[in-house]
């Protein structure tokens, strides 16, 4: 049976390679960062539990950006497009605005 610090390490590891971007491509200095705080977790239980409060962060902090994604899809718009897309979504569409051509 894996110890507790083991299972908390390797649950770090899985949500960082979860919220990486690229997919699955963990930063090396945040890796080395946790095994160091895992092992001195095995000699300090207050580590310990900072490392679960890290894991269940990161969990959560991931699920909010899935949840954001996809109730507030316009969260990644500028401001012109999500007017756009907001009109559109009640059933009308932006008039297209008129631009004055400069007479030379």
């Amino acid at each position: 049976m894996l110890s507790q610090h083991t299972q908390v390490y390797r649950g770090l590891l899985r949500e960082l390679k979860r919220s990486s971007l690229p997919p699955h491509k963990i930063n090396p200095a945040l890796s080395s960062n946790f095994r160091r705080l895992a092992e001195q977790a095995r000699r300090s239980d207050p580590v310990l539990e900072d490392l679960r409060n890290a894991l269940i962060f990161l969990a959560a902090q991931r699920e909010h950006r899935v949840l954001l994604d996809r109730y507030n899809p316009l969260v990644d718009l500028t401001a012109e497009e999500r007017i756009h897309a907001t009109a559109r979504r009640v059933g009308l569409d932006m008039p297209i605005t008129h631009q004055p051509e400069n007479d030379k």
